[in-house]
């Protein structure tokens, strides 16, 4: 099962009906993709609850400009299939530079910007834009 790839799946199909939050099973893989979309301002915020059995989820929500989503676009990079591992020289730009891709570097989840600047490359999760 492809966790990074459900996340982005829910995440993009809320997007597309204009709901104003999506939830998903809590991972602290989804919880770091999460937090470098907030960084990066593509989501409002998100949240970990618990529900009635005990069970953690994340709260996602989305951002709207004038009800149009700010999120265009998630695509799915590195697949359990096939993965795709990056060094920082040839980090990809992402609609020249308008949109992001994430990483995961040996220091935890960044932007291809960030990672480029410290140096670092690793296997690229996904370009958003």
């Amino acid at each position: 099962m492809d966790v990074i790839g459900d996340f982005l799946t829910v995440v993009r199909n809320a997007n597309r009906v204009r709901k104003s939050f999506c939830s998903v099973p809590f991972s602290k893989v989804r919880e770091d993709i999460a937090r470098v979309l907030v960084e990066e301002g593509y989501i409002a915020r998100f949240e970990t609850q618990a529900d009635e059995s005990g069970k953690k989820n994340l709260k996602i929500r989305l951002k709207y400009v004038k009800n149009v989503p700010v999120l265009n676009m998630l695509k799915r990079c590195s697949k359990p299939g096939a993965r795709w591992y990056v060094d920082c020289a040839h980090i990809p730009s992402v609609l020249s530079g308008l949109g992001i891709c994430i990483l995961s570097t040996s220091k935890g989840f960044m932007t291809g910007k960030k990672a480029k600047s410290a140096g670092l490359g690793g296997e690229l999760i996904c370009k958003v834009w």
